[in-house]
């Protein structure tokens, strides 16, 4: 932090509380958040300052809006005056985080909590939580690996994912945070989507895992099964009831993650994840509408009981503070302070807090709102929604959690085969492009990322886009009136057609 202190010492207040806080809030994690000098923004064509653009990116990235923005000025000048974070302060600071995070999330004061600087950081914990002594090794089951984070694999499997740690230690993506560590550890894929992208049954779900923790458990290996509560197209599998039914026949000798980085997901069903021992991961980089990357782990009393002294290799990774103090050979993660962490931490939880304020009606009418005009805006393109779940009618549509909702998936590929993955990724460029060409704050639509799920008929993935409310424009949206929203929708979604066809026709 000397470098900021001292490249900006020529700046008034205002400016030392603008771009030093950007800059500050790309610090701490690995390379996906650093700002390109040439654009002035990150690989997700974002940057931790406000924009006034249209974004409906939240299933990638977030802008941080202004009254976060406002709260983390506030809150840097109490916590680190000269934009210097003491490693006490630090501690402290995530206490208080600790506390503010179970009471948004209505969780008992017993669940401990667990940072880290991305979701993808968050499958350390995921493995830490299935550490058995006299265990050969754990068995990592997930489900639908293309459908959450593209380094997650990696991370699975005890090895780097990134470039460079939070601790802005050189590494190479690939290695194993520990080799003896990650020998132990086996990685098993389970499909969510058939081979035509339609959600498979959880039953079906259901049945491979029963197969693989059985095999696991067979072999004296310990299972660590990844339910998915909003994939990045907002999948949810396997069920409660089929998680109830994995409990019962095999009791302790399993574990299981819940991956709702999303955070698309209400307090009730965190509630009834953590009753059944399950640690639940949430981002506030995504619904959250933070600014990217921030993570945290929430892990029942139960499970933290289990367990082991961490895995070697975390300290390369983690921050004494950043893990509960009651965790076995937690003391040897090396002292410090991560103030971009922090930083980033203090806009999602800003925003949750907000979120939560709001009554479910005013939640209900955003989301029914925006779905009419996602209907819309396929009818227009002659595109098609990507069902979140495998529902058939509308009765089981309407079964749909409401936070499910805020996320649509378009799929493009109907409209024409040469439409595939590819194609949407110079789509999803151009919508962020100026008449120019080049990247602009100004101009451009910020949309999320295409994701493979759709399969065409000769095996490519067919091309799609994703439309995402975040918190902090439920909240906007909730102090306007039925008829100004819906022409606010209107109109934004309009835009984002009449970019579309724009590209579509240049591509013919």
């Amino acid at each position: 932090m000397a470098v900021i202190q001292t490249q900006f010492t020529s700046y008034d207040q205002d400016d030392l509380l603008a771009d030093p806080l950007t800059i500050i809030m790309t610090d701490g994690g690995d390379e996906r958040i650093l700002i390109d000098p040439a654009t002035g923004l990150n690989r997700y064509l974002t940057v931790p300052r406000p924009q006034t653009l249209i974004a409906y990116s939240s299933s990638t990235a977030n802008f941080i809006s202004v009254p976060a923005m406002a709260e983390v000025r506030r809150r840097v000048l109490e916590l680190a005056p000269g934009f210097v974070l003491e490693q006490d302060g630090y501690t402290t600071a995530l206490e208080d985080l600790r506390s503010r995070l179970r009471k948004s999330w209505n969780v008992p004061t017993s669940v401990d909590i667990v940072f880290a600087a991305s979701g993808t950081d968050l499958e350390y914990v995921g493995l830490a939580t299935a550490v058995r002594a006299g265990s050969a090794g754990i068995d990592n089951i997930l489900l639908g690996a293309d459908e959450v984070g593209d380094g997650s694999v990696h991370a699975a499997k005890a090895c780097h994912f990134a470039k460079v740690t939070p601790q802005s230690i050189k590494v190479e993506a690939g290695l194993p945070l520990d080799a003896d560590f990650a020998a132990t550890i086996q990685v098993i894929d389970v499909p969510i989507r058939s081979d035509k992208g339609q959600p498979l049954p959880s039953e079906d779900v259901l049945l491979s895992i029963g197969a693989y923790v059985a095999e696991a458990i067979a072999q004296g290996r310990h299972p660590l099964v990844h339910v998915v509560h909003g994939s990045k197209t907002g999948l949810v599998a396997p069920s409660m009831g089929h998680i109830d039914a994995l409990r019962r026949r095999f009791g302790d000798k399993m574990s299981f993650v819940v991956d709702a980085c999303q955070a698309r997901i209400s307090r009730s069903l965190v509630g009834a994840y953590l009753a059944r021992g399950c640690t639940v991961f949430l981002t506030g980089s995504k619904f959250m509408g933070g600014p990217p990357f921030s993570g945290f782990a929430l892990v029942p009393a139960a499970t933290a009981a289990k367990a082991a002294p961490l895995p070697p290799g975390f300290e390369t990774v983690f921050l004494r503070a950043e893990w509960p103090a009651s965790w076995p050979d937690a003391g040897r993660l090396p002292q410090g302070s991560n103030l971009g962490l922090l930083l980033r931490l203090e806009a999602s939880i800003f925003e949750l807090e907000l979120f939560h304020r709001l009554h479910p009606t005013e939640i209900k009418r955003t989301v029914d709102l925006f779905e009419e005009e996602i209907a819309v805006l396929t009818r227009r393109l002659g595109a098609s929604h990507v069902k979140p779940m495998g529902y058939m009618d509308e009765r089981e549509a309407q079964a749909v959690p409401m936070e499910i909702r805020t996320l649509a998936t378009i799929d493009l590929s109907e409209i024409n085969p040469a439409h595939d993955f590819e194609f949407a990724r110079g789509l999803h460029q151009s919508l962020a492009n100026g008449d120019d060409g080049k990247v602009q704050d100004l101009f451009g639509l910020r949309l999320g990322e295409p994701v493979r799920c759709v399969r065409m008929p000769d095996g490519r993935f067919g091309a799609t886009l994703r439309i995402g409310l975040s918190m902090p424009q439920m909240v906007e949206f909730s102090a306007m009136d039925t008829s100004s929203l819906r022409r606010r929708l209107a109109d934004d979604l309009g835009q984002i057609a009449g970019r579309i066809e724009r590209y579509l026709k240049l591509k013919q």
